[in-house]
Order: C-alpha cells, then sequence, then structure tokens
C-alpha cells in the first residue's frame, strides 16, 4: 500500500508541473531547454543519440522490445524490489524506502524548475513538440509500438510529457540494484541486477525519451537521496 501510495502521490505532483497541470510552462521553454542541453553534449563532444537511434530505427521488433521495456519494467522492478525488501529485510526496506523518497523529490524539484522536451518530442508539432526540423529523432513508440501509446489525448494530458531531468527510470533502476546486489545469493541474479540500469541507460535513449545527460543527473541525485538516508538512518538510531 506504501508504495502504490508513494507511486499516486509523485505521479500527481510531477503532472501538475511541465506541459500540463496547475504549474504549466511554454512550448518555448521546454524546447529552448533541450537546445541548452544538446549544445553541452556537442560541446564536450558526446553528443550521440540521435547517431545510436538512427543504427537501429528500422529494427521494429528491437525497438518495440524497448519500448515494452522502458513502459513497463520501470513500474515492475520497483515495486517488486520494494515488496521484496519489505518482507525480507524490513530494515534494509526502511533505509531504502527513504532514500527513494528523497531521489524522487529532488527529481521533482528538476521537473518543476527545469521543463525538458524529450529528443522524441524535438520534431513533433506544438503543444508539446518543438517543430525543430534539424533533428531526426522518431519517437519509437509511435512507430514501433509497445504495450500503450502516448499519442492518445488522455494520456498526453495528463501526464507531464518534459518531465525529462533528471531520468528517473534510471535512478530507480540503479536503486533497484544498489538496494538488491549486496543481498542476493545467486551469481545469476546479482548479475541480472547488474545489467538491469545499464540496459536502462540504452533504452533512455533509444527510444528517444531522454538524453544521456539525464541519466547521469539521475544518478546524481540517487547518490544525493541515498546518502541523506543514510544521515537520517544514523541520526534516528544515534
Amino acid at each position: 500500500l506504501f508504495i502504490l501510495g508513494f507511486y499516486l502521490v509523485y505521479a500527481q505532483i510531477r503532472n501538475q508541473f511541465g506541459s500540463n497541470g496547475l504549474f504549466a510552462t511554454s512550448t518555448t521553454t521546454a524546447a529552448d531547454n533541450a537546445r541548452r542541453i544538446i549544445n553541452l553534449e556537442k560541446k564536450i563532444g558526446l553528443f550521440f543519440e540521435e547517431q545510436l537511434q538512427s543504427f537501429f530505427i528500422d529494427w521494429g521488433w528491437f525497438l518495440w522490445f524497448w519500448n515494452v521495456f522502458y513502459g513497463s519494467l520501470h513500474f515492475v522492478v520497483t515495486i517488486g524490489t520494494g515488496i521484496f525488501l519489505f518482507r525480507k529485510f524490513p530494515a534494509r526496506f526502511l533505509r531504502y524506502r527513504t532514500g527513494l523518497a528523497i531521489t524522487t523529490a529532488l527529481a521533482m524539484v528538476g521537473f518543476a524548475t527545469f521543463p525538458l522536451m524529450p529528443p522524441r518530442l524535438l520534431s513533433t508539432p506544438p503543444p508539446y513538440g518543438g517543430s525543430m526540423t534539424d533533428f531526426a529523432f522518431v519517437d519509437t513508440l509511435a512507430v514501433h509500438g509497445g504495450l500503450w501509446s502516448f499519442d492518445s489525448g488522455t494520456l498526453q494530458a495528463l501526464s507531464n510529457q518534459w518531465a525529462a531531468m533528471p531520468s528517473l527510470h534510471l535512478a530507480w533502476a540503479a536503486w533497484c540494484a544498489l538496494a538488491l546486489i549486496p543481498i542476493l545469493k545467486s551469481p545469476w541474479t546479482r548479475l541480472i541486477m547488474w545489467a538491469y540500469p545499464v540496459a536502462t541507460s540504452f533504452g533512455i535513449v533509444v527510444t528517444a525519451n531522454h538524453y544521456w545527460v539525464d541519466g547521469l543527473a539521475g544518478l546524481i541525485v540517487l547518490i544525493m537521496g541515498m546518502e541523506c538516508a543514510r544521515w537520517i538512518s544514523r541520526m534516528r538510531f544515534s
């Protein structure tokens, strides 16, 4: 119940900013922030997202898989990790629950203060896209499909389309790995959990839902969140 309630509260707050909600910002702001991120990546010679996606763009089955990965495991693995910790390692659950909550709160500050148009929307028309003709990013979900589509008017109207900085997909994936790897007994399950955030890093980029900088920012807020949780835990038992 805590995990479900936590996600519902998170989604409700997140969707009050960015493209929709009480504190919605302009398309121009989200597009300008996207330009800033791309220019930063170009300046350091690491703007590779467009080239990476173009290499795989005709692999329909491959991108369908990553669309499903992006749209489902984000919730399933995180919720599963929380339930597993709660049932088997309650003391560990308390610290990691706090860390996840703080990480998510920090991410929502990013969503509110830096609305960022994801690559998949750069060339699409307003109100959510930037109509930028100099980029060739493709919305893989719209082209190759998945479990559901964000093209529906209902989902677009309810969801913050510009909640890209930082990437909570990567932050939560890394949280799952940190929480589980030290306590898993099987080498294979540990290997899977090591691979999970790496796969997520690839998935968020190849589907054009994030820039790699978003992923880096996600890891930074996770580190901050877990450090705060460790401090709170130490203060509680001191």
